[in-house]
């Protein structure tokens, strides 16, 4: 697999000396948003393939394991806030489409899912494509992505308004005294705020590491057609193509089959143990690529490397992390969600309204994205992305003539 083009220097400072508090709290962060963003559609994808208890635990420890050393390893490797993620929009997608698919078949389709994906990346077709999006539309796409969580973190002030208030105000106080520890001030804001109150309880989680189960496959052709090409397409359509878009976005400019390749080949290793599909990441990526972060954007891949780590202690004690989760009220976690990807939502505006002559298509590309739509079975990102890079063609076309 050839190595993306990266952007440092190879006599780059050491980890130990890149690494801040802000960088692994922002690891952190893109972590808990990531498993409390979607960790029940994992669940319910397990139960509708009709996995025991034990293997739906696999699942996590595969998905915790895969992503954690994919982003470890692609961070510390490239010097980039590269993380990986597991496929939402695919285990909503196999959480209605499995029931009735015995477990052994689905994994074959996992398998073949992500030899298609590698194949993607290995042969450099996903890197051709990116090449032809412009910056204004990859922007754009970004923060129609993240435009929900920023919109959730005052839609939460209805049920609940005080706990979000507060972090909101810890955000604002800690931009202006300390703006590199913005976002951890926010975190132990809410923490503690919701002690106070009485919305952390702490009983009843359980202290047992995860122990993974293996599921020979089976290869059914209709079922690899009707659940392994699907998921392919969803997984790259909506996971993998903006997830490269934040990365460049965001100032990151890597060949991208690699990466691709790279998810693909975890994928086959980790399938049969629930490993469904691994893709970059989008959303809890962009917590890291922010100036939130770290100022400099040449030590924030220490913020990949931070998630990897834990990312990897989740998946050993997939049981145990899922319990804490469950303990913290939902207003503490869409807020942090929300706030620690506010810099990053006005870097992606900022950037989509630019140039004048790319707005129209941004515009088109920000709310098709935003909305949220499915059509087809694929999500709004993609159709925003194709629907901007179509309006881009005609202006351009009608400003040239």
């Amino acid at each position: 697999m050839e190595a993306p083009s990266t952007c440092h220097d190879s006599a780059a400072p050491s980890l130990w000396r890149d690494i801040s508090l802000s960088t692994i709290i922002a690891g952190f962060v893109a972590v808990v948003i990531g498993y409390t963003s979607s960790a029940a559609i994992i669940f319910q994808a397990a139960a509708a393939a009709g996995a025991s208890t034990a293997q739906i635990s696999s699942w996590l420890w595969a998905l915790g394991i895969g992503m954690g050393l994919t982003s470890l390893g692609l961070s510390l490797r490239y010097r980039m806030p590269l993380l990986t993620a597991w496929s939402t929009p695919g285990a909503a997608f196999l959480a209605t489409s499995l029931p009735g698919i015995p477990i052994e078949e689905a994994i074959g389709a996992f398998l073949f899912s992500a030899l298609l994906i590698t194949l993607c990346g290995v042969t450099g077709l996903f890197e051709r494509l990116m090449r032809h999006i412009p910056s204004a539309i990859a922007s754009a796409m970004l923060a129609g992505i993240l435009l929900r969580f920023g919109l959730e973190l005052f839609n939460v002030m209805e049920r609940q308004w005080l706990l979000p208030l507060a972090m909101l105000a810890a955000w604002v106080a800690g931009r202006r005294l300390w703006p590199t520890l913005a976002v951890p001030g926010v975190l132990l804001t809410g923490v503690a705020i919701a002690l106070l109150q009485g919305q952390i309880s702490t009983q009843g989680i359980p202290l047992t590491p995860t122990l993974p189960v293996f599921t020979a496959p089976a290869f059914n052709p209709m079922t690899l057609l009707s659940i392994g090409v699907p998921l392919f397409v969803i997984t790259m359509a909506t996971q993998n193509l903006p997830g490269v878009a934040v990365l460049r976005a965001s100032g990151y400019h890597p060949n991208s089959s690699p990466l691709i390749a790279w998810t693909g080949s975890a994928t086959l290793l980790l399938a049969p143990f629930g490993g469904y599909a691994l893709n970059m990441a989008a959303i809890s990526a962009a917590v890291c690529m922010g100036p939130d972060a770290h100022p400099n954007p040449k030590r924030r891949y220490t913020a990949g490397v931070a998630a990897g780590v834990f990312y990897i202690t989740m998946g050993i004690f997939g049981a145990t992390v899922t319990g804490i989760f469950n303990a913290l009220p939902s207003a503490l976690v869409l807020a942090l969600a929300g706030i620690a990807l506010l810099g990053t939502l006005s870097g992606g505006l900022a950037g989509a309204f630019e140039k004048s002559e790319q707005r129209d298509a941004a515009i088109v590309t920000f709310l098709l994205t935003g909305s949220g739509i499915t059509l087809l079975g694929i999500g709004g990102a993609f159709w925003g992305l194709v629907a901007g890079l179509a309006v881009l063609k005609i202006t351009t076309a009608k400003a040239a003539s």
